[in-house]
């Protein structure tokens, strides 16, 4: 069962690497998109968030009663739509590699404390998991934000926090419709013999993805931060940010440049 669990993890996670972020086509389609769009872009990249999900799955992972899910799921809603919007309209920047990477410890930690870590391996109470949820979610909300800040949205005002808003509520869209699925999937799963046997694993392998997950963003991170150390050879080792950041840079680039083409010409 171990094997297979750990070739599953092979196979997925280069796979959600790729998925993750918003690709040339849908940076180029939002130059000039209405709200309605950034609602739909918010909720395509919270369902093939899948950091974000990884940790709504751990968070709702032992959770039965409704009055409990609403409440950890609130937190965490309060938590990235306080960041996601402020830091938004403010402009406040950080190297998206390094906020993700965060985000991957999240899942770490919550693995961690689904298995009962504090009090077994470092016999200690578990923190408050409600504010530890909401702290999250803050960051989380940054990771969300790092991201729709590679979108020109346009000059600041009522249009320009209406797209920050709509993409927020989209955000919550996607957000319900994955946790319905990994309700669904849990409640199921809780009725059979094997949860109580593979639970424990379960959270392990929460772990252990969040953990490659966070040496990938690191990785990233390192050739954003240190570029003259770790120059980037495409003939040899092919990196997914580095295509991606290159896949955003020319359909943009086009967008701009050709009405200036067009002046110059007349």
């Amino acid at each position: 069962m171990k094997k297979y669990f750990c070739l599953l993890c092979f196979i997925l996670v280069p796979t959600l690497a790729l998925a993750h972020g918003m690709s040339a086509a849908d940076h180029k389609s939002l130059l000039e998109a209405g709200f309605f769009r950034f609602v739909l872009m918010g909720a395509k990249h919270m369902i093939t968030g899948y950091d974000h999900l990884l940790f709504l799955f751990g968070v709702v992972f032992f959770l039965t009663k409704f009055k409990d899910i609403l409440k950890f799921v609130t937190a965490f809603t309060i938590g990235h739509s306080i960041t996601l919007i402020f830091a938004t309209f403010l402009g406040i920047k950080a190297n998206y590699y390094l906020i993700d990477a965060f985000i991957a410890l999240t899942v770490i930690y919550k693995g961690f404390e689904n298995l009962d870590g504090f009090r077994k391996y470092l016999d200690i109470k578990s923190p408050n998991l409600l504010w530890a949820v909401f702290a999250f979610g803050l960051i989380h909300g940054f990771g969300l934000s790092t991201r729709l800040q590679q979108i020109p949205l346009g000059e600041k005002g009522l249009g320009f926090l209406g797209k920050i808003i709509s993409f927020n509520i989209g955000v919550e869209v996607g957000q319900i419709a994955a946790l319905l699925v990994m309700l669904f999937v849990l409640s199921a799963w809780r009725h059979t013999a094997s949860f109580k046997k593979f639970s424990a694993l379960a959270n392990i392998g929460l772990m252990f993805i969040g953990m490659l997950l966070f040496l990938m963003q690191l990785h990233g991170y390192s050739h954003t931060k240190y570029a003259e150390e770790f120059p980037i050879s495409l003939d040899h080792h092919s990196h997914v940010h580095a295509d991606m950041d290159e896949e955003i840079k020319k359909p943009l680039l086009e967008a701009y440049s050709a009405p200036i083409l067009e002046r110059n010409a007349e």
